[in-house]
């Protein structure tokens, strides 16, 4: 995609948050105590991920591959181990996954665009039996692991989870996952900037997240209905 096409691509509302959020992201990690590189690059990755995921294209996957490697570096130097194990061992493979299943199902009439798919029951029971599995062995192996702030990382994981598999199955839903495991975030970064104010940038992070997650449930919802006027 050249530089004019992209500057096409993404609408004037698009371009403001993603501009936004990375300005925020920068602000705050260049105003506060302890400037931690490592932090911002891992915000930027992230908030540019979710407006190509947005837009419903496969390159928002690739950016969320490396986001997670740089994410869960950050988590390892925090203590949380939950957030860590969770990219490394569930986020990261799930983009891959993910990347997969997206390439497969594109959009009949619309480059650069996923199939949005509908969820039936059988995959809404895989999702919520397989939810409970998974929160129960990460909270022991969690707990294991001494991990700072247990519920709230246990919680993280469960939504992560839950957004990660929606994602896979091409469904809208997958937003408001993500939406809910922002807020926990939020809470959870919070936490670590009472020991060091250089974690603020992961607070913004995830509040520029959460507008963009909100965002991304919108916009899947109206491709959704175009796919499908188109397809009638």
């Amino acid at each position: 995609m050249s530089i004019k096409q992209t500057l096409h691509y993404f609408s004037p509302f698009e371009w403001v948050l993603w501009l936004g959020s990375v300005a925020a992201i920068t602000l705050s990690a260049l105003l506060g105590q302890d400037f931690h590189w490592l932090s911002l690059c891992s915000s930027i990755f992230g908030v540019t991920s979710l407006i190509f995921i947005a837009k419903g294209n496969v390159v928002g996957q690739f950016l969320v591959i490396v986001f997670s490697v740089l994410y869960a570096l950050v988590s390892l130097e925090q203590r949380y181990y939950g957030e860590m194990i969770t990219y490394v061992f569930m986020s990261l493979p799930a983009a891959v996954c993910a990347c997969v299943s997206w390439l497969k199902n594109p959009s009949k009439n619309a480059k650069n665009e996923v199939q949005v798919a509908t969820m039936s029951l059988p995959k809404w029971i895989f999702l919520s039996s397989s939810s409970v599995l998974v929160t129960l062995l990460f909270f022991f192996v969690l707990r294991y692991f001494q991990t700072n702030n247990l519920p709230v990382s246990t919680l993280s994981v469960t939504t992560s989870y839950l957004a990660s598999v929606l994602l896979i199955f091409r469904s809208r839903y997958y937003a408001l996952a993500y939406a809910a495991n922002d807020i926990v975030l939020i809470v959870l970064w919070v936490y670590a900037c009472f020991s060091s104010l250089s974690y603020l940038s992961m607070v913004i992070c995830f509040c520029a997240f959460l507008f963009n997650d909100i965002y991304a449930f919108y916009n899947w919802k109206r491709i959704q209905k175009r796919q499908n006027e188109q397809e009638n």
